[in-house]
C-alpha cells in the first residue's frame, strides 16, 4: 500500500443526489459516472440500490458500462464501483446484485454509533450495535471481497466505543473504515484528533484504509477532511461542487486542488486529472439544477476573475501575484473563440472528443445540425455553448411533453400573454394561451394548463452562458409536487415531498425558461407514473 497516495472516493451519484432537487435520470447518472472515470477518481459510489428498483438498475448500469475496461482496452484503468447498504441482509444483497458486474465491486455498509442515533433512531444499545456490525460486515464480506464500513455520526460518537466497533469491523473483513462527520459538527482539531486516535488505538488498522467523509454544516468540511488526511487517512469521500445533504459534502475540487497546490505541505499524491474539473462541475450543475455560486472555490465563475484595480495591475505584471493556481490547471480555458458557422463536421467532432464527448454517427449528426443552427444565429461559439447544446440535446429527461412552439406578447401596452404548443406523450399537439404577470409567468401558466401536474415553483435561476448580446441563455428551475409523498417512521408519519430540477438553454431566454420548466415537470411525471421511490422511503437517514 502506497502511504503517500490519497484515494478519491466520489459520492456525487449517492450522497450528492440526496440534495433536494438533485435527482438525475439514469442517462444523466451514466454520463456523470463516465466523466468521473475520465477524471480519474479511484472509487465511484454509484447509488443506494435498496432505495428503489430504479436506483438499483442505475447502479448496475454504471457497474457494467463504467466499471469495466472499454472494449479492446483490457489494461485500461477502471474505478471501483460501490453501492451503499444499511447493515441488513436485504440491503447488502441488493448492493451486491447492483455492483457485482464491475471489475472491482465494493459494498459500503453503515450503522450509527453515536448515543444520539443509537437511542433515538436505532433504538439499540451498544452491545446490539456491536453485534450487528460484526454480523453484517461478515455477511457483506462473504458476498464481496472489498467491504467498506462506516460508523454513522462518528464525529459525535464516544471514541472508546468507536475503537471497539472498528476493531470488530476489521475482524469481520472490512477493508476500508470510513469515518463520517455526518452532521458537520466537529472542528479540524477535533476531527484530526479523532482520526489520529483511531490509527493509534484500533488493532489491525494498519491492514485497512482509513477514510474521511465530512459535511459542511459549519463550513468546515474541506478543513476537516484535510485535517483527517494529515492525521493519516488515505481516502477522502467527496462530491462534485460539494453537493449533498443539507449544506453539502466536502467538494472534490477543493480537496484535490489543496493537495496539489500545497504539495510541499502535504507531500501526498492523487490520481485525478485536474484539467477535467471545470467540465464535470458544469455537467453536474446542469443535470442537478443546482447553480454553482460565483465565489465558489476552484469552479465558481469568479474563481479566476479580477476586478479591483490593484489586483489587475498585479496580474498584468505577474499572474502569481493574485493566482495560486493557473486556470488551465482545472480546465478553465482562456480562449473565447472556439468554433463558428464555417467549421466543418470533422473539426466539430474532433473538438467534441477533446471535450470528452464520444458520439456515434447518428448522435453526431444531431449535434452537428444543432450546432449549425446555433452558428447561424451566433457569431462566436465557445465551449460552454457546446456543453449546453450537448446537455440539452442528449441528456434531457425522457420527454413526456416536449415544446413544439411558443409565442409571447408583453411590454407596457397590455397584458403579458403566452401561447404554448406542446407535443404530448400520445404524439398529439396541445395548444393553450394564458396571461400572467410577465412572459415567463404566462408561459408557465399555459404549460400548467396542458400538463395538469400540480406543483410549486421553488426556484428560478437565469444567466447568460457566455458574454455578448447574442449570448446563449441558461435557465435552471426546481419544482415540488403539491401532493407530496409521505413516509412512516418509527413514531409518526411525516411529510416528504421530492424536489425536481430542470435545465434549459436557448438564445431566446423565454424559450430557455419553458424548456427548463418542462424538463423539471417531465422528471416529476416520470417519477409519479413509473413509481420511482424517494430515497427517504427507506426509512432511515443515510450515512453522511
Amino acid at each position: 500500500m502506497n502511504n503517500n497516495y490519497v484515494k478519491i472516493f466520489d459520492t456525487t451519484l449517492r450522497d450528492g443526489e440526496q440534495s433536494p432537487g438533485a435527482t438525475m435520470t439514469s442517462a444523466e447518472k451514466l454520463e456523470v459516472a463516465r466523466s468521473l472515470a475520465r477524471l480519474g477518481v479511484d472509487i465511484i459510489e454509484a447509488g443506494f440500490p435498496a432505495a428503489s428498483p430504479d436506483d438499483l438498475e442505475a447502479v448496475r448500469r454504471v457497474a457494467v458500462e463504467v466499471g469495466n475496461p472499454p472494449r479492446g482496452e483490457p489494461d485500461a484503468k477502471v474505478p471501483v464501483i460501490a453501492g451503499l447498504a444499511r447493515a441488513t441482509r436485504g440491503d447488502i444483497d441488493k448492493a451486491w446484485e447492483a455492483v457485482k458486474a464491475a471489475q472491482k465491486p465494493r459494498i459500503h455498509t453503515f450503522l450509527a454509533t453515536s448515543e444520539i442515533h443509537m437511542k433515538h433512531k436505532l433504538n439499540m444499545d451498544r452491545e446490539q450495535v456491536l453485534e450487528r456490525v460484526a454480523e453484517m460486515v461478515t455477511y457483506a464480506s462473504s458476498r464481496c471481497a472489498d467491504v467498506e464500513f462506516s460508523p454513522e455520526d462518528a464525529g459525535r460518537s464516544d471514541p472508546e466505543f468507536l475503537y471497539t466497533v472498528l476493531e470488530a469491523a476489521i475482524k469481520a473483513g472490512a477493508t476500508t473504515l470510513n469515518i463520517p462527520d455526518t452532521v458537520g459538527y466537529t472542528t479540524p482539531d477535533e476531527f484530526g484528533g479523532l482520526i489520529a486516535g483511531i490509527i493509534k488505538n484500533v488493532k489491525g488498522v494498519e491492514k485497512v484504509t482509513v477514510s474521511v467523509h465530512t459535511h459542511d454544516d459549519l463550513g468546515l468540511a474541506t478543513a476537516n477532511a484535510l485535517a483527517g488526511i494529515q492525521a493519516g487517512a488515505r481516502q477522502a469521500e467527496v462530491t462534485i461542487n460539494g453537493i449533498g445533504e443539507r449544506a453539502g459534502n466536502t467538494s472534490l475540487e477543493e480537496v484535490v486542488m489543496a493537495l496539489k497546490t500545497r504539495h510541499p505541505v502535504f507531500g501526498l499524491e492523487v490520481g485525478v486529472d485536474a484539467t477535467q474539473i471545470s467540465r464535470i462541475s458544469k455537467l453536474v450543475s446542469n443535470y442537478t439544477g443546482i447553480v454553482v455560486q460565483p465565489n465558489k472555490a476552484i469552479v465558481g465563475a469568479n474563481a479566476f476573475a479580477h476586478e479591483a484595480g490593484i489586483h489587475q495591475d498585479g496580474m498584468l505584471k505577474h499572474n502569481t501575484t493574485y493566482e495560486i493556481m493557473r486556470p488551465e490547471d482545472v480546465g478553465v480555458s482562456q480562449s473565447r473563440l472556439v468554433l463558428g458557422k464555417h467549421s466543418g463536421r470533422h473539426a466539430f467532432r474532433a473538438h467534441l472528443l477533446a471535450m470528452g464527448h464520444d458520439m456515434d454517427e447518428s448522435e453526431l449528426d444531431k449535434a452537428f445540425a444543432r450546432f449549425k443552427e446555433l452558428a447561424d444565429r451566433k457569431k462566436v461559439i465557445t465551449d460552454p455553448d457546446l456543453e449546453a447544446l450537448i446537455a440539452d440535446e442528449f441528456y434531457r429527461p425522457r420527454d413526456v411533453f416536449s415544446l413544439d412552439g411558443l409565442q409571447v406578447a408583453c411590454g407596457t401596452m397590455g397584458l403579458p400573454t403566452a401561447t404554448v404548443r406542446l407535443r404530448g406523450p400520445d404524439g398529439k399537439i396541445h395548444v393553450h394561451a394564458s396571461i400572467g404577470t410577465g412572459p415567463v409567468d404566462a408561459s408557465y401558466k399555459a404549460i400548467d394548463a396542458i400538463v395538469k401536474v400540480p406543483n410549486t415553483l421553488l426556484e428560478f435561476n437565469i444567466h447568460a452562458i457566455t458574454e455578448g448580446i447574442d449570448a446563449l441563455g441558461e435557465v435552471t428551475v426546481r419544482v415540488q409536487p403539491n401532493d407530496g409523498m409521505t413516509k412512516m417512521d418509527a413514531q409518526k408519519e411525516t411529510e416528504y415531498a421530492r424536489v425536481f430540477g430542470g435545465h434549459g438553454s436557448d438564445m431566446d431566454i423565454i424559450v430557455a425558461s419553458a424548456k427548463a420548466y418542462l424538463a423539471a415537470l417531465n422528471k416529476l411525471i416520470v417519477a409519479q407514473t413509473e413509481g420511482k421511490s424517494a430515497l427517504a422511503d427507506v426509512g432511515v437517514m443515510l450515512v453522511g
